[in-house]
């Protein structure tokens, strides 16, 4: 991962949607990016609704991808999931695109997996 090529960011479950589930914005870096996404829309809303990491090395190739920034080529998107068994709830994502295609790989993955996972046991979401 070039860190001058990529745009992080952090999605949060929206509070006041609970009968349809939607992402809100929140913290991010880099250019005019989508306010809110629907669970199961693109690449942020699939990994919302599936609680499972997005590793998608050509987002012209990701069914229903959403361009929020036209120079995206590449994207990684990590659920936070916090609970156990059939309480798992996802309280936010990790967001990260690139300008390359293939900007990302299965050890960008796995550290942003454990990212994931302590912000997910250390916040009070």
């Amino acid at each position: 991962m070039d860190p001058y090529t990529c745009s992080p960011g952090f999605y949060t479950l929206d509070p006041q949607k609970t009968t349809k589930p939607q992402l809100i914005l929140g913290p991010f870096q880099g250019k005019v990016a989508c306010q809110t996404i629907a669970f199961g829309r693109g690449v942020c809303g699939t990994a919302a609704s599936t609680q499972a990491t997005q590793l998608v090395p050509d987002v012209e190739k990701f069914t229903g991808h959403i361009a929020c920034d036209g120079d995206s080529k590449s994207e990684i998107v990590v659920p936070i999931v916090v609970g156990e068994g059939e309480a798992r709830k996802l309280v936010a994502i990790i967001d990260i695109d690139c300008a390359e295609p293939n900007g990302f790989d299965e050890v960008d993955q796995q550290y942003l997996e454990k990212l994931a996972e302590l912000l997910g046991r250390s916040c009070d979401w």
